[in-house]
């Protein structure tokens, strides 16, 4: 288990850290941060970020519906397979 974990540490270092011929390439704001080459408008700055949004919105809900779902309605399809009635 720790051996899985190191080379899982390793691998995500050797994957999340840019090579010296990327981060010339980019420009400040993620230099070092990405592979590739740059942005090549603005516009992929905005997409990225609108992702990232959305990304984020659906993580916060599906854990906050899966830690308490909010149903109160004694009639919901969950209480003909949790009541054993």
């Amino acid at each position: 288990m720790k051996k899985t974990g190191v080379i899982l540490i390793i691998f995500l270092q050797t994957v999340a850290a840019a090579c010296p011929v990327c981060e010339r390439q980019q420009p400040k704001i993620v230099r070092g941060i990405v592979h590739g080459a740059g942005p090549d408008t603005s516009w992929d700055y905005v997409i990225v970020c609108t992702v990232a949004v959305i990304a984020l919105a659906t993580l916060f809900f599906s854990v906050k519906w899966l830690i308490k779902p909010g149903e109160k309605n004694k009639s919901h399809i969950k209480y003909s397979i949790l009541n054993n009635d």
